[in-house]
């Protein structure tokens, strides 16, 4: 049965310990796709078993790629774009349905991709544009740029002018098939580039499946044509998924460890144990591990957050606990998320009697550690929004998340790890 609240108990004291983490489901997703199209049998361990991944595994075998999973080891065998009609589910995945859409254009035969009801409201059209100017014939089944939409391939142009400042995730989905592209792709930027770490991420993956041939510069992306091979390749663990045990420790004032996420992590979230020092926190890296301490001295920050977004709940939930006020910039995007990730989650903090304010572009948090109670949160779909209140009951009783199973969506043992922390 699934679960509609979940109260959640506070911890003791600081907590001590070390976390695992899941692998990152960005860069899985993205090596699920260049697998898919490197010819013979690509393997990927500790692949994360969030429903992210689980919808881009199954939309993969729906095109038609072999895909077998042992544990956390995921083997596929690519090649060929699609070869008959399809149609494919993401469910809640957004990142998913984008990648697959830009698979699915590549071949010669129409492939409808949709999702749950969530998922049919979350926008699209800059992609669906993209698609339109690469040649792809894209037809939605209700208003212009929503699921479900049919795309029929494959391209016959290379250049598209699209928005920077929109999901990063449009990029990344047109960049994963540049090669295939007759003479490559040449992505002109109409507005500036933000979340640039997930697009460098981007072209370091496919550099993993054998192929270099991309420049990111202020005004355009180029991917050169050519193919990818086969690779091997172990999914260090999940950057923004380790942001919440980390923001514990320094909530709690207690110390956490995250194995496996050190020096030379590829995520550009792995930046927020840096944020966490800016706040007051103690920081250790070394080349395997990232590590945490709460000093019991919490103070505000101002910062832009366009690169590093899908820290903008973390950064809040920790926020509310320093004593002097925090602003969040430069993230007004991020109303498109599976939430509307400043206005939902600013009116839950407020919920529990944080001092939240949404601007134009952010946030602005003020210290509200003695005012804050428990009290029902919703979650809005979001698994972000759900860890992030986790953060917050982890020193607050009676926070009650409403749907606690959407962390399923990145990390389904989220709530165990928690309780374990006790």
């Amino acid at each position: 049965m699934t679960e509609r609240i979940r109260v959640v108990e506070p911890l003791a004291g600081p907590v001590d310990a070390v976390v695992a983490v899941p692998g990152s489901k960005s860069i899985a997703n993205r090596a699920l796709v260049c697998a898919a199209l490197a010819p013979g049998t690509s393997v990927l361990t500790n692949v994360p078993d969030g429903d992210d991944t689980v919808a881009m595994l199954g939309c993969l075998r729906a095109l038609g790629h072999d895909a077998r999973i042992d544990g956390d080891r995921v083997t596929i065998t690519g090649g060929e774009p699609p070869t008959s009609p399809a149609h494919l589910h993401a469910a809640l995945a957004g990142t998913t349905s984008r990648f697959a859409t830009a698979l699915a254009a590549l071949g010669a035969h129409p492939v409808t991709i949709d999702g749950d009801p969530p998922l049919r409201r979350r926008p699209f059209a800059p992609l669906h544009d993209a698609l339109v100017q690469l040649g792809v014939d894209v037809s939605p089944e209700g208003a212009w740029g929503t699921l479900p939409v049919t795309v029929t391939g494959p391209p016959t142009a290379g250049t598209v002018r699209i928005p920077g400042d929109v999901s990063s995730q449009y990029v990344t989905a047109l960049m994963l098939i540049g090669p295939h592209l007759p003479g490559g792709l040449r992505l002109e930027l109409t507005s500036p580039l933000v979340s640039r770490p997930y697009v460098e991420m981007t072209a370091a993956v496919m550099g993993w499946f054998g192929h270099r041939g991309v420049r990111i510069d202020g005004e355009a992306i180029t991917v050169d044509p050519g193919a990818y091979a086969p690779a091997e390749r172990f999914v260090e663990p999940d950057a923004s998924s380790a942001s919440y045990p980390l923001a514990i420790a320094a909530v709690t004032g207690g110390t956490v460890e995250v194995t496996g996420l050190g020096e030379g992590a590829l995520q550009g979230d792995a930046r927020f144990a840096d944020l966490l020092g800016d706040m007051g926190c103690a920081v250790g890296r070394t080349a395997t591990a990232v590590r945490v301490r709460g000093t019991g001295d919490l103070r505000g920050i101002d910062v832009d957050m366009a690169d590093i977004s899908d820290l903008v709940p973390t950064v809040a939930a920790v926020a509310l606990f320093a004593a002097t006020p925090t602003r969040i910039r430069g993230v007004g995007f991020i109303r498109a998320k599976e939430s509307d990730r400043l206005g939902d989650l600013a009116r839950e903090l407020r919920t529990l009697g944080g001092d939240v304010e949404e601007t134009a572009d952010g946030l602005l948090v003020r210290p509200s550690r003695a005012a804050l109670h428990g009290g029902r949160v919703g979650t809005h779909h979001d698994h972000r929004l759900a860890m992030a209140f986790g953060v917050v009951a982890a020193v607050v009783p009676g926070v009650e998340p409403d749907d606690p199973g959407v962390v399923s969506k990145s990390w389904p043992g989220f709530w165990a790890m928690l309780d374990g922390l006790r």
